[in-house]
């Protein structure tokens, strides 16, 4: 089968599928033909860890890619890539917009680069129409039966957001719970609303021009983004709101029927469940589960527990966390800083009143049930020792077993990449710069 794999900045699950006032007729389409996972989590809340992570079936940490492509951060092994992967079993590999896994597409191996940034999804669609015919793409005739992998990386939801063009539109908008209701929150969510407007219009561009290709029915439709929006404790952020993406699939394998899939899935289950559509043995190196057993009923849950981290963004910001349907625990390895947020008029409003002077705990517990917003740390009530613990426990383990290099110590940043030279996307005032 075909893979058109599309992907967002910075949108988590605040699209129409998932319940939000966020019109996006098109990803609600996809979602009531496909099917569309409730419960799926990055494992990195920002860029480039959480998009290697994916195409590479690895833990950050595992992979390589600590901190952010453009910034020097890279993999530890492209061969490790899905699109790699995919070229040996006989792909023909294009991207289309954006990619951050690399400085540089070439380094990740793609045959082609059909479209920069801005014309990501018409381009997408001219290649989508003439696919059939591939050799007007640059292929020989003889390559015509290739299946192709095409990536689709489109900009939006990431800031700088469209500016409104009235006030008007921000009257009626109800921000996200965990901020106040208020005239800078309502317009900058009005924002965002705007560029998940354009984000969905311009999927609906590539998704016409796959149906009229007549490719659909041998071509998986594999759509989500990188992490949460780029809001204050959401992107950069162990919690829900930072790790929760949404994922929706559609195409051969079961992957119809408007179907709704509860269980916690991870993004390190993509390329698995990839590999096991298109009868490949997993990659050694893959450390996810494939989502298969899930989408053919077999069982209610492929994962017990979903974990995540964070390294570098702007700064060095080493935290971990595990999550179970209950419970996060949140471990942090540094402290007096906040982390990483884009600059933005929520944020503004926080930091005028006092946000960045909020200490941060070295330990986090969350009950996810009477709790889901993630505000009632309960890490140092000794009534929920028995529930810290062992999850504490848990996370142990889990590093242990993945070789995470936080057991030695701080990470020293890597030769060659490069940090913020101000603080300009944090507290404004309390980063390390020296870190």
């Amino acid at each position: 089968m075909n893979i058109l794999y599309l992907h967002s900045h910075d949108t988590g699950r605040w699209v129409e599928p998932y319940g939000h006032s966020v019109a996006t007729p098109r990803l609600q389409q996809l979602a009531a033909e496909g099917v569309l996972f409730r419960q799926a989590f990055c494992t990195n809340p920002t860029c480039s860890p959480s998009r290697a992570s994916l195409l590479s079936g690895q833990w950050p940490h595992s992979c390589g890619m600590l901190g952010l492509a453009h910034r020097g951060f890279a993999m530890n092994d492209y061969s490790e890539h899905l699109v790699q992967i995919l070229i040996e079993a006989g792909y023909r590999t294009y991207l289309s917009g954006i990619q951050h896994e690399a400085e540089d597409w070439r380094t990740v191996g793609y045959h082609e680069c059909i479209g920069d940034r801005p014309d990501a999804h018409t381009r997408a669609a001219e290649f989508l129409r003439s696919a059939p015919a591939v050799s007007k793409m640059g292929a020989s005739h003889s390559d015509a039966a290739q299946p192709f992998f095409l990536s689709v990386g489109f900009f939006e939801t990431h800031r700088e957001f469209p500016e409104l063009d009235s006030d008007d539109e921000a009257l009626y908008v109800q921000p996200p719970a965990v901020y106040p209701n208020a005239p800078e929150t309502r317009r900058d969510f009005a924002r965002f609303r705007k560029s998940a407007a354009l984000l969905d219009d311009k999927i609906g561009t590539v998704l016409d021009a796959l149906d009229e290709s007549g490719l659909r029915d041998n071509t998986l439709v594999l759509c989500t983004t990188d992490h949460g929006p780029a809001f204050p404790r959401m992107k950069c952020n162990l919690t829900d709101a930072g790790i929760g993406v949404m994922l929706i699939l559609r195409g051969p394998g079961g992957f119809d029927g408007g179907r709704i899939i509860d269980g916690m899935v991870s993004q390190i289950d993509i390329l698995p469940t990839l590999c096991e559509l298109i009868d490949l043995p997993a990659p050694e190196h893959a450390q996810g589960h494939s989502l298969m057993p899930l989408v053919r009923d077999e069982c209610d849950e492929v994962n017990d527990a979903i974990f995540a981290e964070v390294n570098f963004h702007g700064s060095y910001e080493p935290v971990r966390c595990v999550r179970t349907h209950r419970w996060k625990y949140i471990r942090r390895y540094y402290e007096g800083y906040l982390p990483s947020c884009d600059v933005g008029e929520t944020r503004s409003r926080w930091l005028e009143r006092g946000w960045a002077d909020r200490p941060l705990p070295a330990e986090e517990l969350y009950d996810l049930e009477l709790d889901p917003s993630e505000r009632t740390n309960l890490a140092a009530d000794a009534h929920f020792a028995p529930v810290r613990d062992p999850l504490a426990g848990r996370l142990d383990e889990w590093m242990l077993q993945t070789d995470d290099p936080l057991l030695n110590g701080p990470i020293f940043q890597p030769p060659g990449t490069r940090l913020l030279d101000e603080p300009n996307c944090q507290s404004d005032a309390k980063i390390p710069l020296d870190l």
